[in-house]
């Protein structure tokens, strides 16, 4: 999933090291309260979007060394068979504005482009310029952009 970082399933083992790196991400909260809370990290860990289950549902963290660099919470085959969708990614503070997310995005779209996935969806808060930003920068080569309420959804075409 990653040609730079190591990338494992995330568990409530991880629950200490998600929210040290999450509280810190005060722009993310500011625009998508409420604020993190251990109970919420777990909560994300357990959501599913309807008819899918756990097989289908990665939340994933991105290491450089014992450092959570990102996480991101993956559904595959959402919501249709060839769509996987990225409904959180998370960057530590300190390897924003970088280009880091940007990276993980791209490797992770390579990686499902090769299991037959067509396209990618990514949550994305539009009220959060930093949140819209990075969406406009990922989906700027030719993909479309879908209204809806106070999030908008960008498909990327990875086929």
């Amino acid at each position: 999933l990653s040609r730079k970082y190591a990338v494992r399933k995330l568990n409530i083992n991880d629950v200490d090291i998600i929210y040290d790196m999450s509280y810190k991400n005060e722009i993310f909260y500011k625009y998508h309260p409420p604020f993190v809370t251990k109970e919420s990290i777990i909560e994300d860990m357990e959501a599913l979007p309807p008819h899918k289950n756990y097989e289908d549902k990665y939340y994933i963290g991105f290491f450089e060394n014992d450092s959570l660099v990102a996480n991101m919470d993956l559904i595959l085959g959402y919501p249709t068979d060839e769509i996987a969708f990225i409904g959180l990614l998370m960057t530590n503070v300190l390897y924003q504005n970088k280009g880091v997310g940007s990276n993980i995005v791209e490797d992770v779209c390579d990686y499902l482009r090769q299991l037959g996935y067509k396209k990618v969806r990514i949550g994305v808060d539009k009220e959060n310029p930093q949140s819209k930003d990075f969406s406009e920068k990922m989906t700027a080569k030719n993909d479309k952009v879908r209204g809806r309420a106070s999030h908008f959804i960008a498909a990327t075409d990875i086929s």
